[in-house]
């Protein structure tokens, strides 16, 4: 067959002709892929350590092959690596780098016993785990911001809502704790997708594994797993560890955009409970006295596209064979844009947020002014004169419904007790002003976890002793790449001296 008869692709042995131009446009993947430079360096360089440990390639060639992809790794830390769309992908791209330089006898030796197959899923795993590592430290800080602010407000009154109607006092530390709470719970969603993500699959090679004589458990090692994928074909079919952690940014957002929402809410003139930062909003072009809350609205707008993301991952996957299909190419641009949205809205949430002011006497105002205090008047009657709690709960209704027909509230005291000596209940007028007291009912909360200020400190501890705990596991994480990442300079290193592999540490 004539040269000018057959594919020039690394691949393109049994083809014929290279991929027509829209189909190359179709398949190319440099755009996604250009994200996991690095990771494919370091896997290539460790894979090669690999091979030569294990007597696969010699150690010249070994020398040769970790030259160049040392020379591609300065390169690409200068901004001069140029992938080339024609290659595909960066795996080819990088491969291309090193036999272009060391020769295709040497250089075309640095793919034994691997696929693409594992080496695009081994890239993605190392990407995706150290953006893990990012999401969580970010949201330890949006949870700091909060802990800290609502330490200073367990006596701060305030209504509660269900139904977005007042329901009973609570404080400003208990509702913002509340989120910091709440934030908890993704950080344990995160580090469980941190977990299922940093396992090498690297060595099942295209499907089936490999005839050579690898070390899987060294790639691991040099590479800062904490183990491996064991079986094969799932390594390099399988993306549920990508789909995990797209549920847990899409859970993650939609938190955010819930204290979004509340902000927004609580920000406005009707509430007027807090005023955000001028720092994080902004103005109208028309209107002079705007200052509109645009990042808490953006970010419920974001949350979306974080779930769209999600949806979409599934969908891909859930009709997708067994081994790797071409379909998977398509599983990283949905990640990387949720992580990239989750990550902003943390980084501009954090700063808003610790700029944010309470306005404490306009939430002591709203408390009392719309029968927050109904519950524990009823509750009183329970347990002072010990009626059944549904004969209490009609009685304080039909109370409130006249009250609220006269235009007066539970503030209206003498009022109060005319109407609770008519259903039977007499009280006086500094019984009734001590019960409807909002910040009293506070410290009626007498139940673990609730709004008592003695409840919401602990709360506070408790969740500040947690997140110094998840700062504590995310540095422990983040070292261990970093130790894996030294122990392969320095094996680089060594040989690249012209030393003695097995003088070196596996």
């Amino acid at each position: 067959m004539a040269d000018e008869d057959k594919s020039k692709k690394l691949w393109g042995g049994r083809f014929t002709a290279d991929l027509a131009a829209p189909a190359l446009d179709f398949t190319e993947s440099i755009a996604a892929d250009s994200r996991m430079i690095a990771e494919d360096i370091w896997g290539s360089q460790a894979h090669a350590i690999m091979l030569a440990h294990t007597q696969i390639i010699s150690e010249e060639d070994l020398r040769e092959i970790l030259y160049w992809l040392e020379h591609a790794r300065t390169e690409y830390g200068a901004g001069r690596l140029q992938l080339r769309p024609e290659l595909e992908d960066v795996h080819m791209n990088v491969e291309v780098f090193v036999r272009e330089g060391a020769g295709p006898e040497i250089g075309g030796r640095l793919h034994t016993a691997r696929s693409r197959n594992d080496q695009v899923v081994t890239d993605a795993r190392m990407h995706l785990r150290t953006r893990l590592l990012d999401i969580g430290e970010a949201l330890a800080a949006l949870q700091e911001v909060l802990l800290e602010q609502a330490s200073q407000h367990t006596e701060t009154v305030m209504p509660g809502y269900t139904h977005t109607q007042h329901a009973q006092p609570i404080s400003a530390g208990f509702w913002l704790s509340a989120y910091a709470s709440m934030f908890q719970r993704d950080q344990q969603r995160l580090a469980a997708a941190y977990e299922r993500t940093n396992l090498c699959p690297l060595g099942a090679a295209a499907i089936a594994g490999t005839s050579f004589p690898i070390d899987r458990e060294l790639t691991a090692r040099l590479l800062g797993f904490d183990g491996l994928v064991p079986h094969a074909l799932d390594a390099v079919g399988s993306r549920d560890f990508m789909a995990e952690a797209l549920s847990a940014l899409a859970i993650l957002a939609t938190n955010l955009s819930r204290l979004a929402e509340e902000l927004v809410l609580f920000s406005t003139y009707e509430y007027g409970m807090l005023e955000l930062p001028d720092a994080y909003a902004s103005g109208s072009s028309i209107m002079p006295q705007k200052k509109n809350p645009c990042i808490a609205e953006l970010t419920r707008a974001r949350t979306g596209a974080v779930i769209g993301r999600l949806v979409q991952i599934l969908t891909m996957l859930k009709a997708v064979p067994g081994g790797y299909n071409r379909d998977l190419q398509e599983d990283k641009p949905p990640l990387w844009d949720a992580l990239d949205t989750v990550d902003g809205i943390l980084r501009v949430f954090t700063p808003m947020l610790a700029g944010t002011s309470l306005n404490t006497e306009r939430m002591e105002q709203l408390v009392g002014a719309n029968f927050a205090a109904a519950t524990e008047l009823a509750n009183f009657l329970v347990r002072e004169r010990g009626l059944p709690f549904r004969t209490c709960h009609e009685i304080v209704g039909g109370l409130v419904a006249t009250l609220i027909s006269e235009g007066k509230t539970l503030d209206d005291y003498e009022r109060v007790q005319q109407l609770l000596a008519e259903a039977g209940e007499e009280l006086t007028v500094e019984e009734i002003t001590q019960i409807v007291d909002p910040t009293a009912c506070l410290h009626r909360q007498v139940s673990l976890g609730s709004t008592h200020p003695q409840q919401v400190g602990a709360i506070i501890e408790n969740l500040q002793t947690a997140v110094a705990e998840i700062r504590q596991q995310l540095t422990a994480a983040r070292n261990q790449i970093k130790h894996a990442r030294h122990h392969t300079d320095d094996i680089i290193q060594h040989v690249l001296a012209s030393s003695p592999l097995s003088e070196c540490e596996m």
